[in-house]
């Protein structure tokens, strides 16, 4: 049994009670290797931010768990050194068990999801609530979810949406114990989150997706006021890394995500932790190609990866400061 604490990780009891007071969302950005965690650390700790390491299913089978742990032990050592000790989570996203989910609590996580979303409701309660109370033990915090989000990420894979159900959300919480919910408003995973005909089209041709329902988010304020919220399927999607993909050689089709504005107006309510993948996935993969394009006698990783390294942390300073308002609140 490893204890994140150990590891001078924090867990989002905390985080999330100042984020809801204050009106900001934490970032949580995935990360599967070494440049994409050095970029992250360094984005916030020149914003001041903190911070939500998250591991996919699919990360954990890339990276391994115990060099995934020792890396976010370095990722606090490394904010040290870069001068400002900001607060760290390490967290499993979209853990789709209770072994996977124990696994990680024994191995120095801080915090897990469970996402029983796709099981009907009584077992998804059960599931959560036994992840929930495991974790209660070791004082790790634990994420739910219901209502289902389209779209592809990992191992996560859903055809449809369904909309969170208010009407479900204080019998859910009360019976599970979670200590935040993950709730579906129309964000999406991947960076294809909805198709061309349930878009509009701007003056200059560019697809604007359909509206988040903050009038469910709303309904779920009233109902959990002050309890923690997350938005999963969070990307933007940003269309300066889908035309440089195609213009070096990648072949993506119709990418739109959540427009930045609305994830602010959204950080300022009760949602408190906002999921991004997919735009660092983008940033990374654009600036990679670019330089290999480029550049084609290179061929030592660290000139491309440095490069896309540098992407990384611009766009996640961007995304502290100008979209969920946690720069300087570490």
């Amino acid at each position: 049994m490893v204890s994140y604490k150990d590891l001078g990780l924090v867990n989002t009891k905390e985080m999330f009670a100042k984020a809801v007071k204050g009106g900001y969302a934490v970032p949580a950005y995935n990360f599967n290797n070494m440049e994409q965690l050095q970029a992250i650390i360094m984005a916030c700790v020149e914003t001041k931010s903190p911070v939500i390491l998250q591991v996919s299913k699919g990360a954990r089978d890339y990276a391994n768990i115990n060099l995934l742990r020792n890396m976010a032990r370095g990722a606090t050592e490394y904010a040290h050194e870069l001068g400002y000790d900001i607060p760290i989570v390490l967290h499993l996203d979209h853990g789709d068990s209770f072994e996977t989910c124990k696994d990680c609590i024994d191995n120095g996580f801080s915090s897990v999801m469970i996402d029983g979303s796709h099981l009907p409701y009584d077992e998804n309660v059960a599931l959560t609530k036994k992840v929930v109370e495991y974790a209660h033990k070791y004082d790790v915090t634990v994420e739910g979810e219901l209502g289902v989000l389209a779209g592809i990420e990992d191992d996560v894979v859903a055809e449809k949406s369904h909309y969170t159900q208010p009407s479900e959300v204080i019998d859910f919480v009360s019976k599970t114990g979670v200590d935040s919910l993950a709730i579906s408003i129309g964000t999406s995973h991947g960076a294809n989150k909805f198709t061309p005909e349930q878009c509009t089209r701007n003056s200059d041709g560019i697809l604007i997706p359909p509206p988040l329902r903050f009038d469910i988010l709303e309904e779920i304020e009233k109902k959990l006021p002050g309890f923690p919220i997350v938005l999963h399927g969070s990307s933007s999607v940003p269309q300066e890394y889908v035309k440089m993909i195609n213009e070096h050689g990648g072949k993506l089709k119709d990418s739109v995500g959540i427009p930045e504005e609305q994830l602010r107006k959204a950080s300022k309510s009760a949602v408190c932790k906002i999921n991004i993948d997919s735009d660092g996935r983008l940033a990374m993969t654009g600036t990679i190609r670019r330089v290999l394009d480029e550049k084609p006698a290179d061929f030592d990783p660290r000139k491309y990866l440095g490069p896309a390294r540098e992407a990384l942390k611009q766009m996640y300073m961007h995304k502290n400061r100008d979209v969920l308002g946690s720069a300087g609140q570490a």
